[in-house]
C-alpha cells in the first residue's frame, strides 16, 4: 500500500533530483514490453487494464495494492507473457480508474470479474490464476469465497485483512477534500512514500511505481497547476469494508498460495501462523528473505521466481 503524502520526512527518491535512478539492464528490457492500455466499465466507473500476452493461453490477473496502480505489476507480469495471457487492473479510486462516491468490496470483485471477461482470461477454457498484493487480497479473497469457480486460484502476495476493529490510521480514515499539488515532477517525487513505511527496495523500481501515480493537474479557482496523486484522497471514508475481517479468508472456496516477506510489518510470524491457520485450502506459504511488505520492490526477480514455482500448486 503507498500512502504518497501523509509521511512528512524522510524521501525514497529526494537525492535524485527528478532524474530516473540507473536500471540494471533487465527492467529497461522489461519495461520495453509495453502493455496495451484500454478501459472497460463496472458500475459506471471506467477501469484502467494493461493487457500482456496471446489471448488463449491461461490467464493470470495480476491486483496491487492500496493507493496504487496497474504499473506497480508492468516489470513483473510480462515476465509471464510468452506463456499466460497476462493482465492488470488499477481499482476504481486508483491509477487512472474513476473515482467512486463509495466503495465495497462486492464493488472491487465486480471489478476483476469483468477484468477476467474484458481482458479475456478464460479463452483457454481454464479459469485465470489470480497474484494479488496487499489490498488486493481482499476482494481476492472475497472471489474466492462467492466465486470461485471463475478463478483457478490465488496467490496473495504479503496480504492479510485487518482484524476485526482494525483499520487505517486517523488520518487516512478521515481523508481530505484533495491532494496538495507540487510544482515541478521532482518535487512530486520526493513526496513519494510507502505505506507500512519502508527505506528498502530498488530506486529504480520505486521511481517508476511514483511517476505512475502523479499526474499534472491545470490551475484551479483554489489550487494551482502542478502535481498531484491519482488516487481518491477520501477513499478510506467512502469505502464500506463490510466482512472484510478473519472471516472472509475462512469462507475461502479456492486454492491459495501465500507470498511474504520475512521483513514484512505486515505479515509478521504471527500473521503468517494465523493464516496458514484459517485459510481452508493453501496451497504453499513462500517467505522472500530479502523482503519487507512491498515484495516487487525489494525482491522482484525472487518474486517471479516465487509465483512461478507456485502456480502449478494451484491446480
Amino acid at each position: 500500500m503507498a500512502d504518497s503524502e501523509y509521511v512528512t520526512d524522510g524521501s525514497l527518491l529526494g537525492r535524485f533530483g527528478g532524474e530516473k535512478p540507473p536500471a540494471a539492464p533487465w527492467l529497461d528490457a522489461v519495461l520495453a514490453m509495453e502493455p496495451d492500455r484500454t478501459f472497460f466499465e463496472v458500475d459506471g466507473a471506467r477501469i484502467e487494464l494493461l493487457t500482456w500476452g496471446e489471448v488463449g493461453n491461461p490467464g493470470m490477473l495480476f491486483l496491487h495494492g492500496n493507493a496504487a496502480h496497474a504499473d506497480w505489476w508492468s516489470f513483473i507480469a510480462p515476465f509471464f507473457a510468452a506463456d499466460y495471457r497476462c493482465a492488470a487492473i488499477s481499482w476504481s479510486g486508483m491509477g487512472r480508474s474513476d473515482w467512486r462516491e463509495q466503495y465495497a468490496i462486492a464493488t472491487f470483485g465486480k471489478e476483476i470479474l469483468s477484468a477476467i471477461d474484458a481482458a479475456e482470461l478464460a479463452e483457454s477454457g481454464t479459469p485465470p490464476a489470480i497474484v494479488a498484493h496487499s489490498f488486493g487480497g481482499f476482494p481476492t479473497l472475497y472471489v474466492c469465497a462467492e466465486h470461485p469457480d471463475a478463478i483457478t486460484g490465488a496467490i496473495l502476495v504479503d496480504s492479510a485483512p485487518p482484524k476485526r476493529g482494525g483499520g487505517p490510521p486517523p488520518r487516512l480514515a478521515e481523508g481530505r477534500p484533495e491532494h496538495n499539488r507540487y510544482p515541478t515532477l521532482a518535487d512530486g517525487l520526493h513526496r513519494f512514500r510507502f505505506l507500512p513505511e519502508q527505506e528498502s527496495g530498488r530506486p529504480e523500481l520505486i521511481d517508476h511505481i511514483a511517476r505512475g501515480a502523479l499526474e499534472e493537474l491545470p490551475a484551479t479557482a483554489d489550487q494551482p497547476a502542478g502535481w498531484s496523486w491519482r488516487f481518491d484522497p477520501r477513499f478510506w471514508s467512502k469505502f464500506d469494508r463490510g466482512d472484510l475481517a478473519e472471516g472472509l479468508v475462512a469462507r475461502a472456496r479456492a486454492p491459495i498460495g501465500i507470498i511474504y516477506g520475512a521483513h514484512s510489518a505486515i505479515m509478521t510470524p504471527d500473521r503468517v501462523a494465523e493464516m496458514k491457520a484459517a485459510i481452508p485450502d493453501l496451497r504453499f506459504a513462500t517467505a522472500l528473505p530479502d523482503a519487507a511488505h512491498h515484495v516487487m520492490v525489494d525482491d522482484p526477480l525472487g518474486l517471479i521466481d516465487a509465483i512461478r514455482e507456485g502456480l502449478p500448486k494451484l491446480a
